[in-house]
């Protein structure tokens, strides 16, 4: 629950039009919620500004719509990632308005009510074709917490020419969110040309000697360029919790 939704609950207490009993109903299970697989933060929002976000990979079908009905229930909202089409395609039977992004495999039910997106930019930048369920997942996410996001997409340093004639792009973003695999170099690249903070993404995307992304990971880690946080591989959401962050501060 957000601070404006529950500001709004007490406020129609206090005006007459919601009951003192269906207020109480509706937050009988703040600040979190026991399920028989999962305990729900419900108060995620109010400590520290961004809901709880359900990671699906590794929970059933039954268990990823039982925690996101129980997640609308309180603030008619919730976000899912590492969803399956299974997934989605039963969160949608529940909730027609669901939004499921395959490349990102994120399930989003937007909160109507929620105001405009004014933070920002978030510029996201993908190195190659291939990176971008990890760049997307970091867009839907930062979207979805109220950050205006850019996208910049296949500009890796095999054809550094593409991102050069971005520039502008580059100069207005608040915050840049770098993803790419093979050697990783494109954050260094890119935190030689802003002045705002630069989150960079390793992705398991590369041959043999990627290892999975660690070489990316260890490339970035001991970039030259100045500024440059680096999170864990294939991580676009965690660069994008941060990004909002950032713009929020």
């Amino acid at each position: 629950m957000r601070a404006e939704q529950l500001e709004m609950l007490l406020a129609d207490v206090a005006a007459g039009r919601l009951a003192p009993g269906a207020a109480v109903e509706r937050l009988r299970h703040l600040p979190y919620e026991d399920l028989p697989y999962a305990r729900i933060d419900h108060h995620r929002a109010l400590r520290q500004g961004q809901p709880e976000v359900v990671f699906c990979e590794g929970k059933t079908v039954e268990q990823v719509v039982g925690i996101c009905e129980r997640l609308e229930a309180v603030t008619r909202s919730f976000l899912g990632t590492r969803a399956t089409g299974e997934m989605a395609a039963a969160l949608r039977r529940r909730f027609p308005n669901l939004l499921w992004n395959p490349v990102a495999r994120t399930v989003l039910l937007a909160d109507a009510d929620a105001p405009p997106a004014t933070r920002g930019p978030v510029l996201v930048i993908s190195a190659g074709t291939s990176d971008l369920p990890v760049a997307e997942e970091a867009a839907v996410v930062a979207e979805a917490f109220g950050t205006r996001v850019e996208r910049l997409v296949d500009v890796g340093v095999a054809g550094l020419h593409r991102l050069l004639a971005a520039t502008d792009t580059l100069e207005h973003a608040r915050v840049v969110i770098v993803v790419a695999g093979m050697e990783g170099a494109l954050p260094s690249v890119v935190g030689g040309l802003v002045a705002v903070p630069v989150i960079a993404v390793p992705t398991s995307v590369g041959y043999g000697a990627s290892f999975g992304g660690l070489a990316a990971l260890l490339g970035m880690l001991n970039s030259c360029a100045a500024g440059i946080t680096v999170v864990n591989i294939d991580n676009g959401f965690g660069a994008a919790v941060a990004a909002s962050r950032i713009c929020r501060g």
